[in-house]
């Protein structure tokens, strides 16, 4: 018996991936400054931060030293504080970025809670031409991971978003390492969504990551759901706003970070599909997309002889690998006549 061929990506998607995902590498940061003093283009990097002391210093540090004293790739370095009760205020300021209280921004709007609220009002309080966010609780920052998804930004006036991607290794509580076992609701919850409904979107390694960049000029023009929502909110307004081809996504190594425990990923799942059944009703999705006659899901793995490293050169190697989403019903047993001879 022949073998089943094997399910590919849609040919728009994977065109995509192998056009619009670099590594950061590929651009280094002298090229990048070159482009900005050829373009004039400003470059703002925003970190939303909530109780983030033991991390938001060193990443601040880390962006002042390479990126703005050391290489003035960087004009502004804004935390916004959505309501801390630790030292992270001051802890970024001592460390040299400029502090903004999410209540003090439009107070004639009172705040929610949520990363979605924070991200919006910064757009209110930076400056640059190009926004680059940055979560605050990162650990072993690498500034790639600022300059990797600014560059596109810099040197392809076509480009307007970029997505970093990299491996998310998951530490559990007792110090063992999962290499691939981060990004759980992604896999879950936002990875089928976008591939039964966007599947133009199936090439992107990280939809829901926090680390981005694009053009103020577009996020200006978007709505931002104010919860956890936000990152797939913005990715898929993004799609309808500029098309497929404006997307971009970069290869930046590594992420560490704390990660939450199940019933705060459960919360964070509820607030991403909420936010996709909002937009699926709004654009008429609520079906699987019309364009998959068997729809596919589309993952990824970094391949081994690609060792995650933005800075040693070299293209980035995240394998898709794809399998059909079989949604196939038999009928209720008592329709079928076979049934009804023996009962």
């Amino acid at each position: 018996m022949p073998a089943e061929p094997t399910p590919a990506l849609l040919p728009q998607a994977a065109s995509w991936l192998r056009r619009r995902s670099w590594s950061a590498a590929e651009r280094p940061v002298h090229t990048l400054l070159e482009a900005k003093q050829r373009t004039g283009r400003t470059v703002s990097v925003v970190l939303p931060a909530l109780d983030e002391e033991a991390t938001v210093g060193d990443i601040v540090r880390t962006v002042r030293r390479e990126l703005m004293e050391r290489v003035p790739l960087v004009d502004e370095l804004v935390v916004v504080d959505s309501g801390s009760t630790d030292a992270t205020a001051a802890v970024a300021e001592a460390a040299g970025a400029r502090v903004e209280q999410r209540d003090r921004i439009l107070p004639r709007l009172p705040a929610v809670p949520g990363k979605g609220e924070v991200l919006w009002r910064s757009l209110l309080v930076t400056r640059g031409d190009i926004v680059c966010f940055i979560d605050a609780d990162l650990r072993e920052f690498d500034p790639a991971f600022v300059s990797g998804i600014v560059g596109p930004l810099l040197t392809d006036e076509s480009i307007h978003l970029v997505k970093a991607m990299y491996d998310r290794p998951l530490e559990t509580d007792n110090g063992a390492i999962v290499p691939a076992g981060g990004g759980r609701v992604t896999e879950l919850v936002a990875r089928p969504l976008l591939n039964l409904h966007w599947p133009e979107l199936a090439g992107f390694v990280q939809p829901l990551g926090g680390e981005y960049a694009a053009r103020r000029s577009l996020l200006e023009r978007l709505p931002f759901p104010t919860g956890y929502g936000v990152e797939l909110g913005l990715l898929v307004d993004a799609l309808e706003l500029v098309g497929l081809d404006a997307l971009a996504q970069v290869d930046v190594g590594v992420r560490h970070h704390r990660h939450q425990d199940g019933q705060a990923l459960g919360r964070m799942a509820a607030t991403i599909y909420r936010t996709a059944l909002e937009r699926l009703d709004r654009t008429h999705r609520l079906k699987a997309s019309a364009d998959l006659v068997h729809p596919h899901l589309t993952q990824f793995s970094r391949a081994p002889e690609s060792l995650p490293q933005p800075s040693a050169g070299g293209t980035p190697i995240f394998v898709p690998h794809t399998h059909p989403v079989t949604a196939l019903e038999r009928p209720p047993m008592h329709t079928l006549p076979e049934y009804a001879t023996r009962h």
